[in-house]
C-alpha cells in the first residue's frame, strides 16, 4: 500500500508524480527543486538552491511523519559538479551524525535550469 504525501509547504509536483510516497515503514521524497513554495522564485546562488532543496525535503519529510533525522538515503542531482564543495557545505548542516547514505550526480539540465535537485528516503517511524 502506498500513499502520497501532500504538503503546502513545498513546491507542488510540476508533473505526474507526488511530492513523497508514504509505504511501510519508510517515505520516498521525489526530487526537490529549490523552488520557494510561498513565492515561486528560486535563489540564483548554489548554496541558497541547495539550502531551499533541502527546506522542501523537510517539509515533505514532516507531512510524512518524519525528519531529517531519520533520512537513511539521499541523491543530489547537480547542473555543474564544480559546485560540489559549496552544495557539501550546506548539506552538511542540515543532517545529524551519522549523516545519510548519499549519491551525488551530474547531470546535463536539471528542470527550470535549477543548479541543484535533492530527493530523500527516510524511516517514518
Amino acid at each position: 500500500m502506498k500513499t502520497p504525501v501532500v504538503t503546502e509547504h513545498a513546491p507542488a509536483a510540476i508533473g505526474p508524480y507526488s511530492q513523497g510516497i508514504s509505504t511501510g515503514d519508510l517515505v520516498f521524497v521525489s526530487g526537490q527543486l529549490p523552488i520557494d513554495p510561498a513565492t515561486g522564485a528560486m535563489p540564483e546562488d548554489v548554496a541558497a538552491q541547495a539550502k531551499q532543496s533541502l527546506a522542501n525535503v523537510k517539509a515533505v519529510l514532516e507531512a510524512a511523519g518524519s525528519s531529517m533525522e531519520k533520512v537513511v538515503k539521499t541523491t543530489i542531482f547537480l547542473a555543474d559538479i564544480a559546485d560540489f564543495a559549496a552544495v557539501n557545505e550546506v548539506y552538511a548542516a542540515a543532517f545529524p551524525q551519522p549523516c545519510p547514505a548519499r549519491s551525488c550526480f551530474a547531470v546535463a539540465a536539471l528542470p527550470k535550469s535549477a543548479k541543484i535537485e535533492i530527493e530523500a528516503i527516510a524511516v517514518v517511524k
